[in-house]
């Protein structure tokens, strides 16, 4: 098999600085593989969300200017539509252009619903799910006006739900219904979007788990950053033969990670007490189907013109 390379694509990586750091481990190995990288990152975090040391993005890109690659720093944040659009700039700057887009950066508070604030809430949603729009917005009409580009949005299996972490795992499920929007419209542009549900000892791991937690120990030895970044890599290569999907990958196992409906009930006179009977048959079965994100083709569509809200 010839080896997979980025020679001459150039490649935005948000939240790249950190080590521990999945963004780190994907910027590496894309320079490594050829790619001129923006190693994005805003430094420390706040002591509140628990997150020790610095991340340092001119560190990681030194890293990989030491290795032989090329590589810039950035330290915008993707949280305000104009850092996001600064991050982008800083690769038309630096490099001339702007080929793949990882948004990796994100924040996580571990804390029941009914304790964390409504400002917590929002700034969650603002780094995970707004960073990341506003990023493929800020990169959009580059990659538009080029006719290729290669976006991989980092969600989480916590979007399926879980227990202390209701804030990230409703930016993270946004950020994969995000996606696959993206991947719908942007299919007749040659950009592809496709996310990335990954599991890694991070910096962000750390401050969530106790220092002598069963899952620290265990993720410490079999699940590295580096582990997951292959399959990053994979999805913002050229040859990435799908988009709108979603591949989860942590300590080696790689899945798909998709929607899917069971095969159900008809009964079109139904009434309430029919689903209240029938939900075990409602409930029950194998995936009939695989719910895509084409399955509406929008270029059929004759949408009304599109009024922005005034306020």
């Amino acid at each position: 098999m010839n080896q997979l390379r980025f020679d001459g694509r150039v490649a935005i990586v948000t939240g790249a600085g950190g080590s521990p750091s999945l963004g780190r481990a994907h910027a590496l190995l894309l320079a490594a593989r050829g790619a001129s990288v923006v190693v994005n990152d805003i430094g420390k975090l706040p002591d509140a969300m628990g997150y020790s040391g610095v991340a340092s993005a001119e560190a990681v890109a030194e890293e990989i200017r030491t290795a032989g690659g090329r590589a810039v720093a950035d330290t915008h944040s993707v949280a305000d539509e104009a850092g996001a659009a600064a991050i982008v700039e800083t690769a038309l700057n630096a490099f001339g252009s702007i080929d793949i887009l990882v948004n990796n950066a994100g924040i996580c508070r571990v804390v029941s619903f009914e304790e964390m604030t409504p400002a917590d809430f929002r700034h969650t949603v603002e780094v995970n799910l707004m960073g990341t729009v506003q990023t493929c917005r800020a990169a959009w009409p580059h990659m538009k006006a080029k006719g290729y580009g290669r976006i991989v949005n980092v969600s989480s299996g916590s979007m399926t739900g879980l227990g202390l972490q209701s804030a990230y795992a409703a930016a993270k499920g946004a950020v994969f219904s995000f996606t696959r929007s993206l991947a719908s419209e942007g299919a007749a542009h040659g950009i592809m979007a496709n996310v990335l549900n990954p599991g890694a000892l991070t910096r962000m791991v750390h401050a969530a788990q106790a220092g002598d937690s069963a899952f620290i120990a265990h993720a410490s030895e079999h699940m590295p950053p580096e582990a997951v970044s292959p399959t990053a890599a994979f999805l913002a290569h050229e040859s990435v033969p799908f988009t709108g999907e979603c591949l989860e990958s942590m300590g080696g196992h790689v899945c798909r990670f998709y929607l899917a409906r069971t095969p159900g009930v008809d009964d079109p006179g139904h009434a309430l007490e029919t689903v209240a009977t029938r939900w075990r048959e409602i409930m029950s079965g194998a995936a009939e189907r695989v719910s895509t994100h084409d399955e509406i083709d929008p270029s059929t569509w004759s949408p009304k013109p599109y009024v922005p809200i005034a306020y």
